[in-house]
């Protein structure tokens, strides 16, 4: 395999990145570092790989750079670059998503036409499906985003499939269900919530508690994404939920054992943009790509605390 990742410095494409390492691989990653969070988080995350034979990364935004130079030779595409939060997607920033995450997909998808790749997978996200559809939900339901960000992953999800259908790029999409673990971004709200524990601050939650989320830890969702990259069915979107959908409220009671006493919350408003429930019927993926989660919620959690807790750069 040579694989080139988008969004090698992130929190899902570092994991990707030692994950292919670890198989032989060679990999091209490449990252813009965006501003939403501060650089030297995803320095730190690029640090893990730096220097491991078969691994080598650009600087760059896919709009900017020449992306006929960066596939060539390569049999894999990983296109986990984006620009993420619902929340901040509203308004003026908007233009941010459609270029990162719209423009962006469209470029490389552009680029790979007619290029000998076994795969380019996209990870797209629950967002996609909104609130008008059934629990579990399942790939074929129809999606309604409820957040502008929800929409561009959406739209870069169809681009995949139109330049399947059309130019026969072999695209496969997995739909990530709140994957969280160690180097998690700052703005997600394990992190979030983790940081405040440990600093003795209040959690801020937004809504009454009871809206519910299925939680993937990171290592599963990279086994995903791997077995997609392999033997993904073209033109297909895949639901990668860990299985272990609890509400915040009960999220809250696990991460005060760990914590090792109870936790201070401070209640606020529902936000606009954030999804009711979310839960991954994954029957498909387990047909197809053999994904089956191997960390539990509490496993996983523990181990993000862990890691946060030894990294005091954070916590300040």
């Amino acid at each position: 395999m040579k694989a080139l990742i988008t969004g090698a410095a992130g929190f899902i494409g570092s994991h990707l990145t030692a994950a292919l390492l670890d198989r032989g691989a060679e990999v091209t990653g490449i990252d813009c570092f965006t501003d939403y969070y501060p650089r030297f988080i995803k320095e730190a995350n690029l640090a893990v790989n730096r220097g491991r034979p078969g691994f080598h990364f650009i600087e760059g935004a896919l709009q900017s750079t020449n992306l006929g130079m960066l596939l060539d030779g390569k049999t894999h595409v990983f296109h986990l670059a984006a620009q993420a939060g619902v929340r901040k997607s509203w308004g003026g920033d908007f233009r941010i998503y459609t270029d990162n995450n719209v423009d962006a997909t469209q470029k490389l998808l552009e680029a790979s036409v007619g290029r000998p790749l076994h795969r380019f997978v996209y990870a797209s996200s629950s967002s996609v499906y909104g609130d008008n559809v059934s629990i579990p939900m399942r790939e074929d339901a129809l999606p309604q985003p409820v957040s502008p960000y929800g929409v561009t992953k959406l739209a870069a999800e169809q681009l995949c499939y139109l330049y399947y259908a059309n130019h026969r790029v072999p695209t496969t999409s997995v739909r990530y269900f709140t994957v969280y673990g160690p180097r998690q971004r700052p703005d997600m709200a394990f992190h979030k919530f983790m940081r405040a524990a440990l600093r003795g601050d209040a959690i801020t939650l937004y809504g009454d508690g009871e809206q519910t989320r299925d939680f993937t830890f990171v290592t599963d969702a990279v086994a995903a994404t791997v077995a997609a990259g392999d033997k993904g069915e073209l033109g297909f979107a895949y639901n990668v939920g860990g299985g272990s959908r609890v509400s915040v409220n009960q999220l809250f009671e696990i991460i005060g054992r760990i914590h090792g006493q109870p936790i201070q919350i401070q209640r606020e408003a529902q936000q606009k943009g954030d999804m009711r429930d979310t839960f991954a019927d994954t029957t498909r993926a387990r047909a197809d790509l053999g994904f089956s989660p191997t960390v539990s919620l509490e496993q996983g959690l523990e181990a993000e605390y862990q890691w946060l807790a030894n990294t005091p750069a954070l916590v300040r």
